[in-house]
């Protein structure tokens, strides 16, 4: 089974992370880590006071330029690490990227982030959990599938998060969701995934101690 039936599921996270977005973009300075042709660094660009978006790798930086210019969008694309951020303190409003933080020192990029967050400002990350032994056997069975600095976050991690921001939520995301997959190319998968999308959000309300068990996580954090 391809890995793209499993990320079938991460729309109802990433859905929701793209609407917190929306509602927080409109005139504001913003960040995205990570760059490429799928960020949504692209769809805010227009309605942003200004645009930027930071990879190491100029290859995604120049891919990410050619794509900005063909949508006329103007977005300002550096070559930086995330970890030690080339920007003065105060600069942006929203710090957002997806399944970026699991590959960085998270100490090091919390530091930063809140040195270029402006008081009040906002960051908004999806990011995979690391806790589930499913999950972890599978990644450990996939292993041309990830990178040597992948860390999925621990409940720690989480902790960390909120010691630098002290408001921050956390959204937990798949357990019941995998029920769906077998139906990915049937008109059952979005109903089958709904329901069990209920069940996550009825599991991980009822028992707390069941969200590290999640696959997915959605942060939002001030």
């Amino acid at each position: 089974m391809s890995a793209a039936k499993y990320y079938a599921l991460t729309r109802i996270e990433y859905d929701q992370y793209v609407a917190t977005l929306e509602a927080n973009v409109k005139d504001a300075d913003v960040l995205e880590f990570g760059c490429g042709p799928y960020g949504y660094i692209y769809d805010a660009a227009p309605v942003t006071r200004s645009a930027t978006a930071i990879d190491l790798s100029p290859v995604a930086i120049e891919m990410s330029k050619k794509k900005a210019a063909g949508l006329g969008v103007e977005i300002d694309f550096l070559e930086m690490n995330c970890e030690d951020l080339k920007f003065e303190d105060d600069s942006f409003d929203l710090i957002f990227g997806s399944s970026i933080l699991h590959h960085l020192n998270l100490d090091q990029t919390l530091a930063e982030m809140r040195r270029v967050l402006r008081p009040g400002g906002m960051l908004v990350f999806t990011e995979p959990l690391g806790h589930n032994p499913c999950i972890n056997l599978y990644r450990k069975l996939t292993p041309q599938m990830r990178t040597v600095d992948e860390h999925p976050l621990m409940m720690s991690d989480l902790k960390l998060i909120s010691e630098y921001f002290p408001e921050t939520e956390i959204g937990f995301f798949h357990l019941f969701t995998f029920a769906a997959v077998p139906f990915i190319n049937t008109p059952l998968f979005k109903p089958v995934r709904a329901i069990g999308h209920f069940c996550d959000r009825l599991l991980f309300t009822v028992i707390p101690f069941a969200r590290r068990w999640a696959w997915m996580s959605l942060i939002k954090a001030r």
